[in-house]
Order: C-alpha cells, then sequence, then structure tokens
C-alpha cells in the first residue's frame, strides 16, 4: 500500500497540534532556572516529525476513540524521545555533533547542561502523564515500561556494548525492540487505552507497534546508508563509523528493504483487525518509503 497525500496531510496536521501542546507545556525560555528551560526547548522543539505523540493520537482513533484525550499521553512519549536523543548524542554515547540539522544540545549548551535537560525533559514527561484524562496511572506504567531497562534504556546500553562486535540478525532484532520498538509500540497502545480499547484490540496495536517500530528502524538503518545529512538532517553514515551493527550491513541493501516491507505488510494485517485501523496500515507502508 503506498501513501497518499491525505496521510502526509494528516500527519502535519497532527505535527501541528502537538507542537502546539508542546509548546504549551513546556517552561518558557525566560522562567529561571533559563538556561536549562532554553536547552530543553531547544530538543524538544527543535524540527521533527512528532511521530510518537501522532501515534498515541492515530491508536485512540483506532479504537475508536477521540484523539484529543490521547494528546497529554503522546507528548509524554515526545518528552522522553526529546530527552533520549539529548543523551544518545552525548561524546559519552554516540558523540554526535548534527541532530535534525542543527548542533545537538551538548553542542550548542554544553555537556552538563545537555545531561540536565534531558534529565528534566524525562521527569516532565511524568508530571504530563500524570494529567491525562484517561487511566493516568496505567498509562505512566506503560511510559516507565517503554522507556526504562527492559525498553528503551536498556536498548541503548546493548547497542553500546555491541559497538564493533559482529551481530546477528536475531541479535540486532533483539536490540531495536527494545531502542526503537519500545517507544512506539508503547505509544500506540496509550492511545488505544486512551481511547478505552479493549484489550483484545490493545493486543492489536501492540502487534503494530512492535511490527512497524521494527520496520521504522530497518529504513533508518538504510537511510544512515544511501542518504546524505543534508537530506536525513543528522550525521550520515555515523553508524558504520560508530561500528553499529546494521541491517544493511548483515542483510545488505536489498535484503534489508525486503525485510522492512515484510514487517510493513504484517503490521498492516495486525492493524486491519482494528476498528478504524486504516491510517495505521497506511503510515507502516509509508515508514518504509520515507526518505528522512
Amino acid at each position: 500500500m503506498k501513501s497518499g497525500p491525505d496521510l502526509k496531510q494528516y500527519l502535519e496536521r497532527q505535527r501541528a497540534t502537538v507542537e502546539k501542546e508542546l509548546e504549551r507545556l513546556l517552561p518558557a525560555e525566560d522562567v529561571p532556572p533559563a538556561e536549562l528551560h532554553k536547552a530543553m526547548r531547544y530538543s524538544a522543539m527543535s524540527p521533527g516529525k512528532r511521530l510518537r505523540p501522532i501515534l498515541a493520537l492515530m491508536g485512540c482513533e483506532a479504537v475508536g476513540g477521540k484523539p484529543e484525550r490521547a494528546l497529554r499521553a503522546g507528548c509524554a512519549f515526545e518528552l522522553v524521545h526529546a530527552y533520549s536523543l539529548v543523551h544518545d548524542d552525548l561524546p559519552a554515547m554516540d558523540d554526535a555533533a548534527l541532530r535534525r540539522g542543527r548542533p545537538t544540545v551538548h553542542k550548542a549548551f554544553g555537556e552538563a547542561a545537555a545531561i540536565l535537560a534531558g534529565d528534566a525533559l524525562l521527569t516532565l514527561a511524568f508530571e504530563v502523564v500524570a494529567g491525562a484524562p484517561v487511566e493516568p496511572a496505567r498509562l505512566a506504567a506503560e511510559l516507565a515500561r517503554a522507556a526504562g531497562s527492559q525498553g528503551m534504556v536498556g536498548g541503548q546500553t546493548v547497542d553500546l556494548a555491541m559497538e564493533g562486535k559482529p551481530a546477528t540478525e536475531k541479535e540486532l532484532e533483539a536490540l531495536h525492540r527494545w531502542k526503537t520498538g519500545a517507544l512506539i509500540r508503547g505509544a500506540v497502545v496509550c492511545g488505544g487505552i486512551c481511547g478505552r480499547g479493549a484489550e483484545a484490540e490493545l493486543g492489536a496495536l501492540s502487534d503494530w507497534g512492535w511490527l512497524a517500530g521494527l520496520a521504522f528502524q530497518v529504513a533508518d538503518d538504510l537511510l544512515d546508508v544511501e542518504k546524505t545529512a543534508a537530506e536525513t538532517g543528522k550525521d550520515a553514515g555515523g553508524d558504520a563509523v560508530a561500528g553499529k551493527a546494521t541491517y544493511p550491513a548483515i542483510l545488505g541493501v536489498e535484503g534489508a528493504r525486503a525485510k522492512a516491507r515484510d514487517l510493513a505488510r504484517r503490521a498492516g494485517e495486525a492493524a486491519a483487525a482494528l476498528p478504524s485501523g486504516g491510517r495505521l496500515r497506511e503510515l507502516a507502508a509509508y515508514f518504509v518509503e520515507r526518505n528522512s
């Protein structure tokens, strides 16, 4: 299934909705401590897809709910994602100079400010989700699981440990289920919770999240190989320089592309079990077509 203009227009509308809410939730730059709040806003409000909060809105819609009920939960996932990028870019980790077409936070504000900004974004995420209108405790637990030692942080730990070492396809898939897939799966499931989806519907959203999240990561690996920094907004070829295992390195470019398409197909099948899963099905296909 090819993504059409309707999906892209939908994503743009929802991105604008999310950014308006993030603008409201983040402390203003002139509120003390101003330098910390500037660094937080520099990260969280930098140009981006807003994928995770949009997935929360889509998950809510997919089970028949009103998407605005998932907005706070979605923004909490975006704040966690923003913190993770700040910390991942640090010299002790990926040592990246460019993110979303701009200097990374530690390059713009210094390492100490970047660490503290990441800490503050993570903390703010839980303050935000605590104010969600539907089952805030359950949403907070889902967010914590997605972000923690058996989710995103665990994935980053494994990623660092694997640098420069050979990896199998199975090991790489386990890594990315944590590092990338956990937040994607968590966001779309939390959207379903906000829409008061049945447990079977939440299960279908969970399946979609794992499959589409891995498809997104395989496509990201392909972009790192095939696109320039100007096209992607981050350091091109950084994975190879860092000695990271990637799907193109293990499967070849065409093999990785075939895997991404198969994952997107299977995610589409999971979405088909939902009352209004058409957009999720289309989005999974879009993940493997994107060029940034």
